[in-house]
């Protein structure tokens, strides 16, 4: 299963369009999107840049990030189907999300305590449906990581996903959010990929098989 994964758009509709043309042209089999659709916009605003992915052949997954909004959960956005709190499988792997972040200084709109977020990774793994190959998809990276670090050297990933993935041990975790953090890291076995801002040009492409095989590319 090859995927195409990206995160952290603000509003950037050029990048939409790069990103379904890499789809297209790398072949995928799925596109991964882990939030940050908008830069402090509105649903509507969302689903207009969302749009262009209504188009290409691979189905889309996402979720919100802290600079969308939370009503997005709620909405139906065309072909694309959201997985906040919630898993979707696909070629007998389950694809878990989480949108928002954990409370930043900034009062950003999709923000949701460490509580909270735990309660909708266990929710969602509830709906899971058969096999052990589980993805989590989530806009906070894991706290403690190469992919949660920002300029200043601060780790400010969430606790909450990092002890999902210790608990339950997904085989990858895609997340965003931490723009200065691309990279690969591993908690155990889980590999951890944040693929960079779409708004500079950044995604990664997974070849998902018995094995998890990355590489960080651009659009």
């Amino acid at each position: 299963m090859k995927i195409l994964a990206t995160t952290d758009f603000h509003g950037d509709a050029e990048a939409f369009q790069r990103t379904a043309l890499k789809a297209t042209e790398s072949y995928v089999d799925l596109v991964l999107i882990c939030g940050d659709i908008t830069h402090f916009g509105s649903v509507e605003q969302a689903k207009e840049l969302l749009s262009c992915l209504n188009e290409i052949e691979p189905p889309v997954l996402f979720v919100p990030g802290n600079c969308d909004p939370s009503t997005l959960t709620e909405e139906k956005v065309g072909t694309l189907t959201c997985i906040h709190g919630r898993c979707k499988q696909m070629n007998n792997t389950n694809f878990l999300g989480v949108g928002g972040s954990s409370p930043s200084p900034f009062d950003t709109p999709f923000e949701i305590t460490e509580a909270e977020i735990a309660i909708l990774l266990h929710q969602g793994l509830e709906t899971c449906v058969g096999g052990e190959r589980v993805v989590l998809v989530s806009h906070s990276p894991p706290k403690n990581t190469i992919v949660d670090v920002t300029f200043r050297g601060d780790h400010v990933g969430s606790s909450s996903v990092r002890e999902f993935i210790q608990k339950t041990k997904p085989m990858l975790v895609l997340c965003g959010h931490i723009h200065e953090a691309t990279g690969v890291d591993k908690i155990n076995k889980s590999i951890v990929v944040n693929p960079g801002p779409a708004k500079q040009g950044h995604c990664a492409i997974i070849d998902l098989d018995r094995d998890v095989r990355v590489r960080l590319d651009h659009l």
